[in-house]
Order: structure tokens, then C-alpha cells, then sequence
């Protein structure tokens, strides 16, 4: 243990000197650096700018609703996901802190699978009447690039689009009750990141996560392969790639460093230089994984730009139509409506609908006798 010579001065002016003990220095990783702070923000704020500005077009273009109400939610995602990132490195500090702001980011990232699948279900494809006209009796493609062999010898059925939309919605409603559970044991001491000991809650949520969000990811798979042809005139491959990538690759991304923090390769690291307070690795291996997602938030605001762009709704709203601010409030509103997510739960879980498939408004006014809200499909 150093020590570091204090004076002091008594109260009758005689100065006096003190020992006072000091931790050993030791160097700040990068983390903790000034410039970590400056590059993660200066890619966040241009990763957020070019998104806000796309969203902004978007609502200014609100030409398909039924297609750009999926496309803002899914774009919400940079801005979310690069601030929450970046909030989550100025407190790398303070320990476990991080945990509380990054739960809106592991919560929305649910939220933005779902949407992803909404926008070619609904979006593009007009709905599960549209589509099981198209795919109905089918064999069932399958491939081991996307684990979906076990659906050899299979056909398509309504069973399948309502397998692809419970499991997404089940990776959905999971998020927030986990985050939750994250935080309760985070203030009893019983969480912490990267700590696979069987009393710690890690190694469960993570079990937990793992499974959902493999069923969201199978989902997808299998809804792709199944509508791969009629999704072509809207470029599906850009689509999938850039949010599966944002997603699920910032997901294994989290699960390497915390293999690598298993086997000693990310070790704990000392608060302000010193090492009387120490960081757990868990924490260091956050910030990297924080880190990382600031610069990657910046090339996937860019990918997004040509994944969905604006400009093909642009087209499509006619000459001298100004849009007020109210008018894009109003459309804003719309878009961050919840109400769909519930509406869509009731009508894929309940008993009742299992063997109907959901008619779309203009499908059902196109019908010329008064036909009930679902179709029934053998």
C-alpha cells in the first residue's frame, strides 16, 4: 500500500504532516476515457440525426399508412438503441447503473421484431386473407441454414402464419416482464451481467432470453422462406439483412463478450484510477458491448436510408399538398399507438380465431354480402 504525504494546517498555525493511504495507480481503459465518450457520441448524435431526418420524411410523405406506420417504429430503433448506448457509457462508472437505462433498449428491440414482421405481413402482403390465398397448400420449404428441417414433408396452413406471428409476439410481451425481473434482482444483489453461477438470476433470464428470441428468429426464418416470392417486388433480402443484423447480431455480439468474460479475457477494471473500487467485468464487458453499438448504430442509420427509403412515398402524394406540423404530430401519434400489438394478440392467441384468418378492412368492404370479420380456411 503507497502513501501520500498530506500537510495540514493546526489550529495554532503549525504545520503538520500526515500519512494518508493510496490505492495503487493503475491506467483507465479506454471506457473511461475522454475519447471513448467523444467518438461513441460523436457516431450516436450523426446516427441520430440521419434517422430523425428519415423519419421526419417519412411523416411528411405519409402516403401508405398501413406501410410507413411499421417503417417509423422500425427506424425508432437508432435513435433508441444509439442514446440508450451512449447514456449507458457515461455511467460506466458508477458500476451496475447501466443496467436500468439499457432496459428501454432490450425491451424496444423486442418491439421492432414484431413490427419487421408486420410490415411484410400487413404492409406489403395485404394480411393473413392475402396471403394464405398465395402459400395455402404448399410444401413447406425448409433449409438447415435457417433450422427449419423439421418442417419437411409439411404444408403451408393458417397453423404457420399464426406459429410466425405467436412467436414474435411472445418474444414481445417476454421483454418488459424480464426487464423487470432484471431490476428486482439487480437491488437484492442477485443479477449481475456475465455471472453464470446457478444463484445468480443471470444464468435463468439468459436461458429464458436465449429460448425467445430463437422462436422470434425461427419465425422470421420461416415466414421469409414461405413468402419469399411475393415479397420480391418489395426487396425483402436489404430489408431482413439490416434488421436482423441490428438486432440479432448485437445480441451474439453480447453473448461473445460474455464468453470471453467467462474464460478471463475481460477482467475487472479499477474506478478513478486506483484500485480501492473496482468495476466487475460483467460492467466492462457492457461498455464494450455499449461501445460497439454507438458505431454501429451509425452505419445502421445508413443501411436503413436505402432499406426503406422515403422517397417512393414521396412519389406517390400529389404536387402542392404542404404538410402542417400538427399533421405530422398527428401522424407521429399514430405510429407510437400500441393499441395493434394488443389487438394482434387477442386475435393470434385466443382459442376462438385459431382456425380463421383475420380479413383487413378494405377486404371486407370489397365483399358484396355482409361477410363476418374472419374468413375460415380448411
Amino acid at each position: 500500500m503507497e502513501t501520500t504525504i498530506l500537510p495540514t494546517i493546526s489550529s495554532n498555525n503549525t504545520t503538520m504532516v500526515t500519512m494518508a493511504p493510496q490505492g495503487n495507480v493503475t491506467e483507465l481503459v479506454f471506457m473511461q476515457t475522454v475519447a471513448c465518450k467523444a467518438i461513441s457520441g460523436l457516431f450516436t448524435w450523426a446516427a441520430i440525426l440521419i434517422t430523425c431526418h428519415q423519419i421526419y420524411k417519412h411523416l411528411k410523405f405519409y402516403t401508405i399508412p398501413d406501410e410507413q406506420r411499421w417503417i417509423v417504429r422500425i427506424l425508432f430503433i437508432v435513435p433508441i438503441y444509439g442514446f440508450d448506448s451512449w447514456l449507458s457509457l457515461m455511467l460506466f462508472n458508477t458500476n451496475d447503473r447501466y443496467i436500468y437505462v439499457d432496459t428501454v433498449r432490450n425491451c424496444y428491440e423486442a418491439f421492432v421484431v414484431y413490427n419487421f414482421l408486420c410490415l411484410c405481413y400487413d404492409g406489403y402482403l395485404g394480411g393473413e386473407s392475402a396471403i394464405m390465398a398465395e402459400i395455402r397448400g404448399r410444401p413447406a420449404k425448409t433449409s438447415w441454414i435457417t433450422c427449419t428441417c423439421c418442417m419437411a414433408g409439411t404444408t403451408y396452413s393458417i397453423a404457420t402464419l399464426r406459429f410466425c406471428k405467436q412467436a414474435t409476439l411472445q418474444f414481445c410481451f417476454l421483454k418488459p416482464p424480464l426487464a423487470i425481473i432484471t431490476l428486482i434482482l439487480q437491488s437484492y444483489g442477485l443479477y449481475r451481467d456475465g455471472d453464470f453461477n446457478v444463484h445468480s438470476g443471470y444464468l435463468y433470464i439468459t436461458i429464458i432470453y436465449n429460448i425467445s428470441v430463437t422462436l422470434a428468429l425461427l419465425a422470421l426464418a420461416v415466414f421469409y422462406q414461405a413468402t419469399r416470392e411475393i415479397l420480391k417486388p418489395y426487396d425483402p433480402v436489404l430489408k431482413f439483412f439490416v434488421v436482423k443484423s441490428v438486432i440479432f447480431l448485437s445480441f451474439w455480439q453480447g453473448v461473445l463478450l460474455s464468453m470471453l468474460e467467462a474464460i478471463g479475457a475481460i477482467t475487472p477494471v479499477s474506478v478513478g484510477g486506483t484500485d480501492s473500487e473496482k468495476l466487475g467485468s460483467g460492467t466492462v464487458a457492457a461498455g464494450v458491448q455499449n461501445f460497439l453499438i454507438c458505431v454501429e448504430m451509425f452505419f445502421a442509420a445508413i443501411a436503413l436510408r436505402y432499406a426503406f427509403p422515403y422517397q417512393i412515398y414521396q412519389e406517390k402524394q400529389p404536387d402542392r399538398v404542404t404538410t402542417s406540423t400538427r399533421t405530422i404530430s398527428s401522424r407521429l401519434k399514430d405510429t407510437v399507438n400500441p393499441s395493434d400489438v394488443v389487438h394482434d394478440a387477442i386475435h393470434n392467441f385466443s382459442p376462438s380465431y385459431q382456425n380463421y384468418t383475420h380479413l383487413k378492412e378494405d377486404q371486407k368492404k370489397s365483399t358484396e354480402s355482409p361477410a363476418p370479420t374472419t374468413a375460415t380456411y380448411p
